[in-house]
């Protein structure tokens, strides 16, 4: 609705996780490095939590594009399920032919394709996201996928990403045989009011934005104050202040601008 008043290409703070408008604060390329290693040097299971809206899907598949040819990866969004639906989810993201029926045909179809995998010198790589919704029963299933090995290496690196409560169910006496298998652990922080202010300014780079908007210190103020620094609250109210901005014909974004959109989200909610 405002991109030609702007002069944007496209919408610079939407929701939806671009790996292209990844900004890559410090933490966020300490993460990017620590997950890298942890599945480069097979590692087994990799950790990473943060807060909701702390960009941690963005980052999971800014990973993934990260990966090169010789990776194999499935990538679970939604892990609300049981034990076979998992194992069929998993084998449906890795491509390997008809739905498995069972646990064991699953697991018998998994491990026959890692072992091809191997054979090839390549990795395959699991991802599961939102992992702090999964129950102790399920965590406990996805630890069983890790003893997948050869002699000398693990077939199959899992990568672990949740809310902070995933780091304390992980913890609990029940799951301490999948505590002791993650070795490589990262939390992701919000960012600092500096960093917000860059990541406005390089999400409006990225979408094409010159001279025709810009948001003034009073505008990253607001907005760093409002959200926190959690980027999904960045995009949300940024997203709400260029079409408060569009309506009042304002080219430059001040702090009153942004109050008017942080009005118009709190009577919307």
């Amino acid at each position: 609705m405002y991109l030609n008043h702007y002069k944007l290409k496209e919408l610079p703070f939407s929701v939806t996780p671009d790996p292209k408008f990844l900004y890559p604060t410090s933490q966020h390329r300490t993460a990017l490095n620590h997950l890298l290693f942890g599945i480069r040097q097979r590692k087994g299971f990799v950790l990473l939590t943060g807060e909701v809206g702390a960009g941690k899907t963005m980052l999971c598949r800014k990973l993934l594009n990260s990966l090169g040819e010789d990776y194999h990866t499935a990538l679970i969004l939604n892990p609300m399920l049981t034990a076979t639906q998992l194992l069929r989810a998993i084998v449906a993201e890795f491509g390997i032919g008809d739905r498995c029926h069972d646990r064991l045909s699953c697991i018998t179809r998994l491990n026959r394709f890692l072992l091809g995998v191997h054979e090839a010198e390549h990795d395959a790589v699991l991802v599961i996201d939102e992992a702090q919704d999964m129950s102790k029963e399920l965590l406990e299933t996805v630890r069983l996928l890790s003893n997948l090995e050869t002699d000398s290496r693990k077939l199959l690196q899992i990568v672990l990403v949740g809310q902070p409560e995933l780091r304390q169910k992980i913890n609990s006496p029940s799951l301490r045989q999948l505590s002791q298998r993650i070795t490589v652990r990262y939390h992701l922080s919000p960012m600092s009011r500096s960093e917000t202010a860059e990541y406005l300014r390089h999400r409006l780079a990225i979408a094409g934005a010159g001279d025709a908007v810009n948001f003034d210190e009073e505008a990253i103020d607001e907005i760093y104050n409002y959200t926190g620094g959690t980027p999904r609250l960045i995009n949300a109210i940024s997203d709400r202040t260029l079409l408060a901005g569009f309506l009042n014909g304002a080219e430059s974004i001040n702090g009153k601008t942004v109050q008017l959109a942080i009005g118009d989200m709190k009577e919307a909610a």
